[in-house]
């Protein structure tokens, strides 16, 4: 009796699906690298939006830090960091470039540290 070689290897359909899959997780890999890339940008946090759990989630900002945040903040938006550091004891250019780093803005911008 004559049997045919199992010859799966070579199934054009099993090919293309590996084909397909290798090509599906390199999309994934290069969608998650973009992600990371834009990581920062992502998690941006806007100092005159921002609540007391968020503003507590910032490394270095703490309970304190952002209550003296909050209670600022009454007495209308922060124009900008300077406007921020003057009227926020605690905050000065070291932890306004910490807080920056991590995602925190004020009015939309980053903290810049002069050249």
């Amino acid at each position: 009796m004559h049997t045919l070689p199992n010859n799966i290897g070579d199934c054009a359909v099993l090919k293309a699906s590996k084909h397909c899959l290798h090509m599906g997780l390199t999309r994934v890999f290069f969608m998650g690298v973009i992600s990371l890339m834009c990581f920062n940008t992502a998690l941006a946090l806007d100092v005159n939006q921002a609540n007391e759990a968020e503003l507590d989630s910032v490394k270095g900002m703490g309970p304190a830090l952002s209550a003296k945040v909050l209670k600022a903040r009454e007495e209308g938006p922060f124009k900008n960091w300077p406007d921020l550091m003057k009227r926020v004891s605690g905050i000065r250019q070291n932890k306004a470039k910490q807080f920056s780093e991590q995602g925190l803005t004020v009015a939309g911008q980053a903290f810049a540290t002069k050249p």
